[in-house]
């Protein structure tokens, strides 16, 4: 395969990685801001369908990534691919963490919003926990260096 095809694929996989990273960022925070539980069970919904896409890219990423370092005759070894191996694992398993959690926020308002929609404090709470929230941003965190590790290329 040509070096042209594989860097697209790679990118590819980092297009749908990056952006889907920030889609589900975007929902959760639209959530935050919802007074209604039905508004917020539909943001939180709405990241379900792309979970399977940051999947697909964190694959392709890694597939076609492994690929063009072979292609390209860059050592695995090297301090930059090392730290975005690293960063990759972590939003991967905070991914699941903060995943499990969100899904268990998102039941709660599906709950609340077939109980008559009110608001409640429960969920606010929930919405707003700081553990969540600094676990997504570490992952927006995590993303943006990636993004800038495959870049630059530091030491490259």
């Amino acid at each position: 395969m040509s070096y042209e095809w594989l860097l697209f694929l790679h990118l590819s996989g980092a297009f749908l990685f990056v952006s889907g990273a920030l889609a589900a960022a975007v929902l959760r925070i639209a959530a935050i801001r919802q007074a209604r539980p039905s508004e917020a069970a539909l943001l939180l919904g709405a990241v379900r369908p792309v979970v399977p896409l940051i999947g697909l890219g964190v694959v392709l990423v890694l597939v076609f990534g492994f690929w063009l370092a072979d292609d390209g005759g860059w050592a695995l070894g090297s301090s930059w691919l090392v730290a975005t191996f690293a960063l990759l694992g972590w939003t991967v398993v905070l991914g699941a963490v903060a995943g499990r959690a969100d899904r268990h926020t998102r039941e709660l308002a599906e709950r609340l919003a077939a109980a008559g929609d009110e608001p409640s404090a429960e969920l606010a709470r929930r919405l707003r926990d700081p553990v969540s929230l600094a676990l997504n941003g570490s992952m927006l965190v995590a993303v943006s260096a990636i993004v800038v590790l495959m870049v630059f290329k530091p030491g490259a």
